[in-house]
């Protein structure tokens, strides 16, 4: 927490307690509207679905294989 964050909290407390009593709760009223407008819910993670891309991926028959010498030693093509 930074000095001018406390600060500003310890501004708005004092010249909130200087408000007459209707003032503050149209303080209050506005603070409420501000986070039901700014303050978003989290999203639930949506549901996987199992199958959604079945014959679109592939994977090649030596996926397995060791890589050879040449791949990890930089040289020549694969």
């Amino acid at each position: 927490m930074t000095s001018q964050f406390v600060d500003t909290n310890s501004e708005l407390i004092i010249k909130l307690q200087t408000l007459p009593p209707e003032q503050q709760q149209q303080v209050l009223d506005f603070v409420e509207f501000l986070v039901q407008k700014y303050v978003q819910p989290p999203e639930k993670p949506k549901k996987r679905v199992l199958g959604l891309h079945k014959g679109q991926i592939w994977m090649s028959d030596d996926f397995n294989e060791p890589l050879p010498d040449e791949f990890w030693l930089g040289e020549g093509e694969i």
